[in-house]
This record gives C-alpha cells, structure tokens and sequence, in this order.
C-alpha cells in the first residue's frame, strides 16, 4: 500500500455533523467508475447517470379498454379487428369501427373506443352503444415525452426503477455498483459459539455487523468475516492486508484505543493509511475512526475503526459507515428526519448524543428506550433510530429534534416508526 499522511499518534476529535460530512465527501470522491450491466441484473444499484425516456411513453395511441375503435358517430360498421401487437390500418370511413384489445394500437381515424360492455350489436349487424365524455385510450406521450428526465443520478435501483427502465426500451443501465464490505473482530476474549463467562464474553459483533452493512447497501458474505484475530500488531497488519484486498470498506471491531493490546493504529500506520476522521464528539461511540488507504493499483480502499462495545460499534456505524458508503455509491447524503420528543433526553456536554428512541409513527413522537448502556444491545433491539441531541443541550418534551434511522433492507416497512 502507498504511503498518504501517515496516521497520528493522538486523536484529533472531530464534531459529529462535521465528521458525517467529511467522511461522505471522501466516499464520493473514491466512488468506483460506473460500470453497464443489463437491467435485470441492477437491482440495489445506484444510477450513474439520469434516466431518460428513449422514446413517448406509451410510444403510441394505445386503447384502454377491450371494445371497440370508432370512427364518427354510431351504429358503426365493423370493418376488422386490432390485438395487441400489430399495427392496425386507418379506419376508412365515419361510421366504421375495428374491435379492438387493451394495450393495443389505436387506428388512424379513430375518434372514440366504446366499452365492450356498454355496446350492443343490431339486427343488421352494427355497433351501437354511447361514447364516454372521457376518453378510452392512453395518447402518446402521455406519462413522458421522449428526452424527459425520469430519475436522477443517484438514484437507488429497486424494481419500480427496473420496470420503467424495461418500459422505456432500456436493455442496460450505467450503475455504480455496491461496495464490497470485509468485518474484522479484534479481542482474544470474545466467544464465536456458547455462552459467555469464565472471563469470556460472547462476540454479537461479528454475527450482527455484515447485517447491518447490508441494510446500507454492501456486499459482505461469510467468508468476509474474519477473527477473533490475536491481539498481536503483526496479526492486525496481516488481516487488514487481506482485507484490503478485495474489499472498498474493512470494518474492525475493537481496538480503537491506545491501550497495551489495541494495535489498530499501528497496523494503520504500518500500512501507510491516512484518516479521515480519527474519533467523533459523540456519546455513545468514543472512539471511532475512518481511515483511507491506497492500494498498488492506485485505488482508495477504507477502513471503519468500530468500538469494541456493541451500542458503539452501531453508532459509529450510522455515525461514519452509512454516509461513507452513500458517497461511495454515489447517492445524496440522506437527509434526517425529525421528531417530537415525548420525554427528556439528557445532553452529553460538549459532545452530540445518540439516544436511541421509539417512534410513534400516528404521532412522530419519539420515546427513549432503557437498557443503552455503550455495551448493551437491549435498547438497541426495540429501537427505531437514534434522536440527535446536540452539543451543548439537552432534550426536553415537545422538541423537535433529528433522528438517524436504524437501516431497512429494501422493500421493508419500518416497524417501530421513522
């Protein structure tokens, strides 16, 4: 790995609005180029570019109904038919009429389409039935003219956005793709299997964690999840190394400090990283960090510095992690939503508190939770997002506050408000 401003020795804390913005900003400024693929296959993707319509959308007069195309006034003449898929001649006469299919073409001539089951046939053989006063038939260009903007760049891909692209004539889409995640838990004292005790506790991180990267939009599987690695620096630099082989973003858990056995920082420096934000001004959470390396092929790789304790480890994730990965997938920077607050929340001083909250979603109140403490997940399991209290305040009931949703795979509905 080449070398950028080698990391520091002592952490230079950085306000957490601040610290949101810079690490979304590095995020696009890494993205990876976009890439073509076909339509069926971008689902979960970003658009790379705007989406534009190739042609009218309908690209032609298309009834609306089964009944028939009508030329004038009635009774009208029956003089052929029209199924979806061919391209019907002229209507030749006031007075005639084709039948005709939903979704298929409108003849030239045509001034009406008669429902089916509004029409009666005559003893001559004729058409008969009233017209609607509104018409029975999509016109051309009607949902969007051809060159009309559909979506933005920026976009997320999900089946909705597939459809439409599909509808407009679209066979591939220039995405950018996910970004590849890798978990790396640190701590010789963590249990991967039983129950905790005898000195051990049992590790929530390493099961809990690619879940959460998901939910925000990366590819990580089991393979990608790697430890407990040993508490030994040249362990660290090892697993780190690999990681940054294959993957944009390797999450660590643990070792954010400056203890005897936590060698995150050197193994940082020993691989020639630079951060970009090294520990954020917020409760729970102390220490996290977002540093940048880059690789022999010239391109920028992260790693996510996650606390050991599980509440902080989530906080750093939605705190660092989520905007990192929006700017790297090329998406705005989510806007939070805000809430009511039902009870007080205390401040944290001079640091932005998360605290996880419920919400009503009848009333876009927001309830704090018990159990929250930095090591528990209790709280964390009932929660809907964390409420923003800023630096220097405290909450108090009937304020309006912002909230950091907990992430929801998509297509899910949220289930406990926000």
């Amino acid at each position: 790995m080449s070398t950028e401003a080698a990391v520091a020795a002592d952490p230079t804390t950085t306000n957490w609005a601040e610290a949101r913005s810079r690490v979304y900003e590095a995020g696009r400024s890494a993205a990876p180029p976009p890439v073509e693929l076909p339509v069926a296959e971008v689902d979960g993707q970003t658009l790379a570019e705007p989406l534009t319509n190739l042609t009218d959308l309908p690209a032609f007069p298309t009834s609306s109904v089964d009944g028939w195309a009508v030329r004038g006034t009635g009774p009208w003449r029956l003089v052929g038919r029209v199924l979806a898929g061919s391209t019907p001649p002229p209507l030749p006469e006031e007075g005639t009429a084709v039948e005709i299919a939903t979704g298929a073409m409108l003849p030239d001539g045509a001034t009406g389409v008669l429902r089916v089951e509004e029409s009666t046939r005559t003893a001559d053989g004729l058409v008969a039935g009233t017209l609607r006063s509104a018409p029975e038939w999509r016109a051309a260009g009607e949902e969007a003219q051809a060159g009309e903007e559909l979506l933005p760049a920026g976009t997320p891909v999900d089946p909705g956005v597939i459809g439409l692209a599909a509808s407009c004539g679209y066979d591939t889409l220039r995405v950018r793709r996910a970004p590849r995640a890798a978990l790396i838990i640190f701590g010789d004292e963590l249990l991967t299997v039983g129950r905790p005790g005898a000195g051990r506790v049992r590790d929530s991180l390493g099961p809990a964690v690619p879940a959460w990267l998901r939910r925000y939009g990366c590819e990580i599987t089991s393979a990608d999840v790697v430890g407990p690695v040993a508490d030994t620096l040249e362990a660290h630099v090892e697993a780190l190394r690999q990681g940054l082989a294959t993957a944009d973003l390797v999450c660590t858990t643990g070792g954010t400090m400056h203890g005897p056995v936590d060698h995150l920082h050197p193994a940082l420096r020993e691989l020639g990283a630079g951060y970009v934000v090294n520990t954020v001004a917020v409760r729970p959470g102390f220490p996290m960090l977002l540093a940048r390396v880059t690789g022999p092929d010239g391109r920028v790789r992260f790693v996510a510095g996650l606390p050991g304790n599980p509440q902080s480890a989530i906080v750093a994730i939605v705190s660092l992690v989520a905007p990192l990965l929006a700017g790297l997938r090329g998406r705005v920077m989510p806007e939070l939503p805000r809430v009511t607050l039902a009870e007080p929340v205390p401040g944290r001083g001079d640091h932005t508190h998360l605290a996880l909250v419920r919400v009503d979603p009848a009333t876009n109140t927001a309830t704090p939770v018990r159990h929250v403490g930095s090591a528990m997940l209790r709280g964390l399991a009932g929660a809907a997002g964390f409420a923003v209290i800023a630096p220097g305040t405290q909450g108090e009931p009937g304020d309006q506050v912002p909230v950091v949703p907990l992430p929801l795979l998509p297509g899910e509905r949220p289930q406990r408000g926000v």
